[in-house]
């Protein structure tokens, strides 16, 4: 048994031994030859360069991401409960929201998907004169996302479905929102020399949902909803906000109002 162990401790050292002579024969060295002043090419001085702007950092407004029409999609979801309404006859129907940007475009015109300019340049400036974000809590809303929201006679004319009305509010300023209508009504004075839109009024019939009295000219309507008016999914915060609505199409010389085929044929569906 010992004799065993030692011969095969001797054949392991044999063959370590060989691997060893093996190794030592295939380890060439080929030695480099150079004189001390010798190189291959020269480096230039490295030149300090100002690093290019990632795409999502392009059209910043003092640090706040600019707005464009990305920010007006619906904010529909599938996965949003079912809401339940009696009808005339006192039977429930129920309503479900839409899948979003993931089920359809923005309103079309001709082959672009197109919100009124109007809307994205106020609240452009708005972020630039106050340096403050811009939280766009209801831009464009697809017919069935706005049958979910509010199943009312008077809503289903709403301009959200065209692209002509937006809700929002401007980050630290949410408790002083006259001063932004008040910023959207200078916005006309140092832009516009046409007395129509330079000049605003307030809207004295009771036919809206808010107590504050509207402003408007030639081509917007603005509303101011407090606290307790309002309030929808797309709305669910507790502070007031601004809604804006098209009067006029400036683009194409006419007043901007809903039309069924507008709403419901206005926009791609995939």
């Amino acid at each position: 048994m010992v004799l065993t162990l030692f011969s095969l401790m001797g054949c392991q050292g044999v063959e370590e031994s060989e691997y060893e002579k093996i190794r030592k024969v295939n380890a060439v060295k080929e030695p480099i030859y150079r004189y001390h002043d010798e190189v291959q090419y020269t480096i230039d001085t490295p030149i300090h360069r100002i690093r290019e702007k990632y795409p999502w950092e392009e059209g910043m407004i003092r640090g706040h991401h600019k707005i464009t029409k990305e920010f007006f999609r619906c904010k529909g979801n599938s996965l949003n409960a079912p809401k339940a309404t009696l009808t005339k006859n006192y039977e429930e129907s129920y309503h479900f929201d839409c899948g979003g940007l993931e089920e359809h475009s923005l309103p079309m015109r001709g082959d672009q998907e197109f919100i009124y300019p109007i809307l994205i340049d106020l609240l452009n400036y708005l972020q630039e004169k106050t340096g403050c974000k811009v939280v766009i809590t209801s831009g464009h809303r697809c017919p069935k996302h706005n049958l979910y929201l509010d199943p009312s006679k008077g809503n289903k004319l709403s301009k959200h479905l065209i692209g002509a009305e937006v809700d929002f509010f401007v980050e630290t300023m949410e408790k002083d929102p006259e001063k932004v209508v008040k910023l959207l009504i200078e916005f006309y004075k140092e832009q516009e020399n046409d007395f129509e839109y330079k000049t605003f009024h307030r809207y004295e019939k009771g036919d809206t949902n808010v107590s504050t009295k509207p402003w408007y000219n030639k081509e917007v309507f603005i509303k101011l909803h407090k606290p307790f008016e309002g309030r929808d999914i797309d709305n669910d915060h507790s502070h007031p906000y601004i809604s804006i609505q098209v009067r006029y199409d400036r683009q194409a010389k006419r007043r901007a109002s809903y039309t069924w085929d507008q709403a419901f044929n206005g926009c791609l569906r995939w």
